[in-house]
């Protein structure tokens, strides 16, 4: 890897850090308008948690075009709407193919339980250039079944 290469690597994880949501955010509109129209993400119907608070959620996802490294990031909420909690993060592949996702994090125990829950799963790249800057490729919000698992 050279030089270049891993500073735009670090800066891109800096970023994608200060980007995380916050244990309580408010979702943005998604301008759609930035997106190619190849470029999608699912979430699955279910997501599971397990016995230690640890919760996953899973998807597929399809984008091109990407100017930098690239990554779908997810949230779930339960209850109240406005406190939403990130689930992870994973690198993802902008090739045009539809690729599998899954994000997992452990919550403190009994603050994601089984049961309906609502999920916002992101595909965004940071361009490698200049001042990195998130591009969304795309957006999903829809409701969940949280499992025991």
């Amino acid at each position: 890897m050279s030089f270049r290469q891993a500073v735009g690597t670090a800066a891109g994880a800096a970023l994608l850090l200060l980007l995380a949501p916050s244990a309580v955010a408010v979702s943005a509109p998604h301008d759609s308008a930035r997106t190619a129209p190849s470029d999608e993400v699912t979430v699955d119907a279910t997501g599971t948690v397990a016995a230690d608070g640890t919760i996953t959620l899973s998807g597929t996802y399809r984008c091109t075009g990407a100017a930098g490294p690239v990554f779908v990031s997810s949230t779930v909420s339960q209850g109240d709407p406005l406190a939403s909690h990130p689930i992870g993060g994973s690198s993802a592949v902008c090739d045009g193919a539809e690729h599998r996702w899954s994000n997992s994090e452990k919550s403190a125990p009994r603050t994601l339980v089984p049961g309906p829950a609502h999920v916002e799963a992101t595909v965004f790249d940071i361009s490698a250039t200049g001042l990195p800057l998130p591009t969304v490729h795309a957006v999903r919000e829809q409701d969940v079944t949280v499992a025991q698992g």
